[in-house]
């Protein structure tokens, strides 16, 4: 019979399982992913010789039965009184311990043979979310050192059928140790048996070793794949912005400044008191102007005040921190190793429209930091962001990038990183797959800013802390709402109200950046908002403004120095194009996929206010 005759069970599989194992082509072992992640799970690799490695992740021990004792009854009676005393040898270094004694010189060997034992250790190379159990005989390796968690073993065996019944197809019987990384267990924090992911974020460096995080991170990793697919089947070019930058990019007061101060160990020499404070002294006199500031702002937003005395106050804030900066940039002149203050950046978005210019379609992809102490869920110190321009495009082509590009990640993830998303999904929240399939499947929802103020106020059922009207930014707090809570938190209410994504677009200027492009109504400016189910503001993008005499004025309104802005304002002067573009918040990104709640679980360093462990 042909095989165009052959029924369809009888067709030969055109991707045949491998029935050999694969070695690393880098590190001589087998990935472990190789063998657990098969559709036999592992059976078809049955009597293979292979060598592994990984780090335990749980461990029993099965005493065996002594063999028959030949011999006078003196030798036997010898051989067995050793081994009551070795049995007795963990209860006599507790006891020992209790009392404040030493126990270095209690030695496990005592006579001339170990306890036979067998050890059963479940190991992961963090390839697979699955463990693969390992096989040790005393006579290879000491259980003491291997059954600790932690432990970094390299063994070489002979891959076997489970020999206990369970979730395991097959283990490895082991023949020989090739290395071992023992665990020092009182010191090591994942010796406990649950750790809460937020008394992991003290032990960075060791919580990728959890199954949990390190699923997060792999799907982390999908994302960032996913994200690098998507631009560059579409013809993006991957720019990298600079870190260290003279501009303001988001007019935010809120920076990190480049300094080069050199911190010693050694006691600094006292400095001879100056006769002239005159310049520390009105430093000093802004920065209590700027509490006092601080503390009329929180007044008014307690108070029925109107929003034009908050925006006044704000404002006057804002210009009162830039003069604090510029201060105490004055006073550091010395130290500073640029020309001008330097800070880390907040925003790539200005530098990548001068190579939009160029390529057209441009996209960076990096850390931004922001010296915010806010508690924030969503943000840290430091923030990885998605940043793109594109030439010749309006407002509307932005969006229409930003929701493909939300609906492609999501089904590439879902499909990609099916293995971690279904293990998050049992441990955590249950909705992930589903949550990522509709974003996938759905268009998105399009309303205007007032719109959405419109649909809020209708709003019966819940409290808003803030009275929503025209002009109020629109926070996370008003695009969530969980119906179980007086005050909206953990579903988002426009999202809950559509039953699909919604972009929100033609926001009030003041509410924007100063060069997002103004609309014909002189009021509003061609910005938008991507808000997801779970996180909430997920993308924000907008048109920029090409008009030269439109960005000068903005730029004077928003009392930012137009001198910092120069070079900016060149790309108005030199070949203007219309363009476009958006920003998308990496690690939030991470949280909607993943169902966790907060960054700092999703970062593999996260930095914020007050912590920095390494």
């Amino acid at each position: 019979m042909s095989s165009a005759h052959q029924p369809f069970d009888e067709m030969p599989n055109p991707n045949p399982t491998p029935t050999q194992v694969e070695f690393s082509k880098y590190s001589k072992r087998v990935i472990l992913k190789t063998i657990l992640d098969r559709e036999d799970g592992g059976l078809g690799l049955v009597d293979q010789r292979v060598v592994v490695g990984g780090w335990v992740k749980s461990s029993r021990e099965l005493r065996k039965d002594p063999p028959p004792m030949t011999g006078d009854r003196k030798e036997n009676a010898e051989v067995k009184c050793v081994e009551v005393f070795r049995s007795k040898i963990p209860f006599l270094r507790t006891v020992i311990q209790v009392f404040g004694g030493n126990t270095t010189h209690i030695k496990e060997k005592v006579g001339s043979k170990p306890a036979l034992s067998i050890a059963f250790l479940k190991i992961s190379d963090g390839s697979s979310v699955t463990s693969l159990q390992i096989v040790v005989d005393s006579s290879i390796a000491p259980a003491s050192q291997l059954m600790p968690t932690g432990t970094c073993i390299l063994a070489e065996g002979v891959l076997q059928k489970s020999s206990i019944q369970g979730k395991h197809e097959i283990e490895l019987k082991a023949e020989k140790m090739l290395h071992i990384g023992i665990v020092d267990q009182e010191s090591y924090p994942l010796s406990k048996k649950k750790l809460a992911l937020s008394g992991l974020r003290d032990h960075a460096h060791f919580r990728p070793r959890t199954t949990t995080v390190a699923s997060v991170l792999k799907v982390r990793n999908g994302l960032n794949q996913a994200s690098h697919t998507f631009f560059q089947n579409h013809g993006f070019v991957h720019v990298d912005a600079p870190i260290i930058t003279a501009t303001n990019a988001k007019g935010s007061s809120e920076n990190f400044q480049v300094s080069t101060s050199i911190f010693s160990a050694k006691e600094p020499e006292p400095e001879p008191a100056s006769t002239d404070d005159t310049e520390n002294a009105s430093l000093e006199t802004i920065k209590l102007l700027i509490n006092e500031k601080s503390k009329k702002i929180e007044e008014l937003k307690r108070s029925d005040s109107s929003k034009e005395a908050l925006d006044a106050a704000l404002q006057d804030l804002h210009k009162i921190n830039l003069l604090a900066n510029e201060l105490e940039a004055r006073s550091n002149t010395e130290d500073l190793f640029f020309s001008n203050q330097a800070f880390l950046t907040t925003s790539g978005s200005l530098h990548l429209e001068s190579f939009a210019s160029a390529f057209g379609y441009v996209y960076a992809f990096g850390p931004r930091f922001q010296a915010n102490k806010s508690e924030s869920k969503k943000n840290s110190a430091k923030n990885w962001m998605i940043e793109t321009e594109i030439a010749f495009s309006e407002l509307e082509d932005a969006m229409k990038c930003a929701e493909d590009f939300v609906r492609f990640v999501s089904n590439w993830v879902s499909k990609n990183c099916h293995e971690d998303l279904h293990f998050l999904s049992k441990r955590g929240d249950k909705a992930i797959i589903d949550r990522l399939n509709s974003v996938a499947l759905a268009p998105f929802e399009k309303i205007t800013y007032a719109t959405a103020v419109e649909v809020l106020n209708k709003v019966t059922d819940t409290t808003f802390e803030t009275k929503i009207e025209l002009g109020v930014a629109l926070s996370d707090e008003h695009e969530r709402f969980d119906p179980d809570e007086q005050i909206s938190f953990s579903f988002f209410y426009l999202v809950e109200f559509y039953k699909k994504p919604v972009i929100i677009f033609d926001f009030p200027k003041e509410l924007k950046p100063f060069n997002v492009r103004l609309n014909d109504d002189g009021k509003t400016v061609a910005a938008f908002d991507v808000i997801v189910p779970k996180v909430g503001t997920l993308v924000r993008g907008s048109q920029k403004e090409e008009r030269l005499n439109y960005l000068s004025k903005r730029i004077e309104e928003s009392g930012l120095r137009k001198d910092e802005y120069e070079w900016y304002l060149d790309l108005c002067k030199q070949g203007a194009v219309k363009h476009s573009g958006f920003d998308v918040m990496f690690d939030v990104m991470v949280l909607f996929a993943t169902g966790l709640s907060d960054v700092r679980d999703v970062i593999p360093f996260p930095r914020h206010h007050g912590k920095l462990h390494n």
